[in-house]
């Protein structure tokens, strides 16, 4: 179930960075109906790696995460609160910036953990 999860993650990361290849800036977002498309599928793809990070957490008790301290796991998980529960005051320069610092970062612990799971 874990390296499942993991495995959706991984993926859920990718396509962020593929959608995320032409937004320059917050307001590549906002521009047109082709930016606004983006901005709310990398959203639910943010909802869903924070879910998932947080059933790793808990399926894991808390012992897997831990070990990769250079990732902010708890803001990771918490990005999905703020989605899931406040989506219409969305803030596309927040997501911009998690785009361009945080994926890529992610998207390496994540293959890490699945590698190291897989030893």
């Amino acid at each position: 179930m874990i390296l499942s999860t993991l495995d959706d993650i991984r993926i859920s990361l990718e396509l962020i960075i593929q959608r995320c290849q032409r937004i320059n800036s917050s307001d590549d977002f906002l521009k047109n109906d082709e930016g606004l498309l983006k901005l709310d599928s990398i959203s639910m793809r943010l909802i869903a790696i924070g879910e998932g990070f947080k059933n790793i957490d808990k399926l894991s008790e808390g012992k897997i995460l831990p070990q990769y301290p250079n990732i902010p796991w708890r803001q990771v998980k918490g990005v999905r609160d703020v989605l899931s529960h406040h989506y219409f005051d969305l803030d596309a320069e927040v997501i911009f910036e998690i785009c361009q610092n945080d994926i890529q970062n992610l998207l390496e612990a994540t293959v890490e953990i699945i590698k190291d799971l897989h030893v």
